[in-house]
């Protein structure tokens, strides 16, 4: 059974979802739900003991059908792809479990959506190919189209509308540049390409720099890397924030698809095309980060407020992609751990806050004081910090990392006051956001009556994943090593194409 533990993360919730689908799963709300809470426990569980088990024994390769690379389907389970797997089946769970608390019952489908998206996220980290790499995208495109329209309105239909057709666009720009790359390669196995990249010559350089770039734009779109950002502050503001908190790995998606092909494919030993996005990929993250800084500055309400963070995070991963080396990707490992939960906990946050301040709902603007504000007033200030990066939350942590792994580059003099200008305007705008929500109120008497508590479930869920920002401290030790293990691991080009190459199951 263990040969087949690489498959699981994907298996569990397709079969989940097909099971929610059908009766009595499909008729009984409570049936339902207690179905996809167990079932997102055991994909979790699967996923930790995954990522246990790839640090200890090293690369997993899984050739579906016993055909091994290249030539079949794999799925290739190193200490990368796990990490993301089981912050992928994490935040997944979370989102079953808050749902369940009465936001699954505003629209149809929503377990079964959010398996199938686990299904779809999981694929991408998960797959050797890149051919597969994009059925995967498609897969969890197309649950993220639906969940957009759960309990939905005119403004949500409108910003969905723009979603699927920049991401039709882009998987058609997909589609081309894949052609592109296999036509001069004759492969799309990302350890084959690797191997056969340095060996291009004459006018096939040029062709597999146009397919390579081409990915890039893809990427770009998939992870709101400016000018192709647009879409995400509207496009998450307008969901439902359970949604949009689950959204929080997407952009990851495109994050962990730059890393992995302009790491592995394009990387130090692709001859000619050595690092070919470099200088695409430093200009854009920095253009992405001050965008985003003036977007959470700028924001009226706390999810386009949290959106516009999102694409902070985003730009910061791919500074740290574009220098190329084993300090910055183990640094980028951490933040994006680290971005993803604390984000999702904001927008989660935001919908506690919206519920019970009424028809001003999250908006900053003064309105009725909320009917619990010590305890969303210290999570909203726990979420505050760990953003900012003040100590002892995992958010320093992580800033200081990044500014040790840029302090020897030569992007540092450029990188360094945007990075740390940015962590200012945060600051204010947080601190701006968090006193106009919890302190400025209409009249001392603007309660409303009908205003209920949160649901034990829902804050159990916020708390779990502020939770896991003092836990990334207190166990840095240990998640230190594995990021570094895992940086380490992806930057050994050779070791990686010979386990994927010779080492297919």
């Amino acid at each position: 059974m263990i040969q087949h533990l690489a498959s699981l993360p994907i298996l569990l919730p397709m079969l989940t979802a097909v099971i929610l689908l059908l009766p009595p799963c499909g008729k009984s709300v409570k049936i339902r739900r207690l179905v996809s809470i167990v079932m997102a426990i055991a994909t979790f569980a699967i996923s930790v003991f995954l990522l246990v088990h790839i640090n200890n024994t090293g690369i997993n390769v899984y050739a579906i059908g016993n055909w091994s690379a290249p030539f079949g389907i794999v799925l290739v389970a190193d200490m990368l792809s796990t990490l993301l797997v089981t912050l992928t089946s994490l935040l997944g769970l979370g989102a079953i479990l808050y749902g369940s608390a009465g936001d699954d019952e505003k629209g149809s489908f929503y377990h079964p959506l959010v398996h199938f998206l686990i299904l779809g996220v999981n694929g991408a980290f998960l797959t050797g190919d890149l051919f597969n790499l994009f059925v995967f995208f498609e897969v969890l495109l197309i649950a993220s189209y639906a969940l957009l329209m759960h309990a939905g309105d005119k403004q949500n239909t409108r910003a969905a509308l723009q979603y699927v057709i920049l991401n039709l666009v882009g998987s058609s720009v997909f589609l081309i540049g894949l052609g592109i790359l296999y036509g001069v390669l004759g492969t799309l196995n990302i350890a084959d390409m690797a191997q056969k990249v340095s060996q291009l010559s004459g006018d096939d350089v040029y062709l597999a720099k146009a397919g390579g770039l081409l990915l890039l734009i893809v990427f770009a779109l998939k992870g709101a890397l400016l000018p192709l950002h647009l879409w995400l502050p509207n496009t998450y503001a307008s969901a439902k924030p359970v949604v949009a908190a689950l959204f929080s790995i997407m952009t990851k998606v495109g994050v962990y698809a730059m890393l992995r092909v302009y790491t592995v494919i394009f990387g130090e030993q692709a001859g000619a095309l050595e690092h070919m996005a470099q200088p695409w990929l430093w200009g854009l993250a920095i253009a992405t980060i001050i965008v985003g800084a003036i977007g959470v500055i700028a924001a009226q309400d706390l999810r386009k407020l949290t959106a516009n963070l999102v694409l902070v995070s985003v730009g910061t991963l791919v500074a740290l992609i574009a220098l190329q080396n084993v300090n910055a990707t183990a640094a980028l490992l951490y933040y994006l751990v680290h971005s993803t939960l604390v984000s999702a906990a904001l927008f989660l946050l935001a919908d506690l806050v919206s519920i019970q301040r009424g028809k001003v709902g999250d908006r900053l603007v003064a309105g009725r004081s909320v009917k619990q504000p010590f305890l969303l007033g210290v999570c909203f200030i726990i979420a505050a910090l760990t953003v900012v990066g003040m100590p002892p939350l995992s958010g320093f942590v992580g800033k200081i990392w990044i500014l040790k792994a840029t302090l020897n580059s030569e992007q540092a003099l450029l990188f360094w006051p945007v990075y740390l200008v940015t962590s200012f305007a945060l600051l204010v705008a947080l601190s701006r956001a968090g006193t106009t929500l919890f302190w400025e109120h209409k009249s001392k008497n603007s309660e409303n009556a009908e205003c209920v508590n949160a649901n034990p479930l829902q804050v159990i869920v916020i708390i779990g994943l502020l939770a896991c920002s003092p836990l990334l401290v207190i166990f840095g030790g240990p998640i230190s090593e594995y990021m570094l293990g895992a940086a380490v691991q992806l930057h050994d080009i050779s070791g990686g194409i010979n386990a994927v190459l010779k080492g297919g199951m």
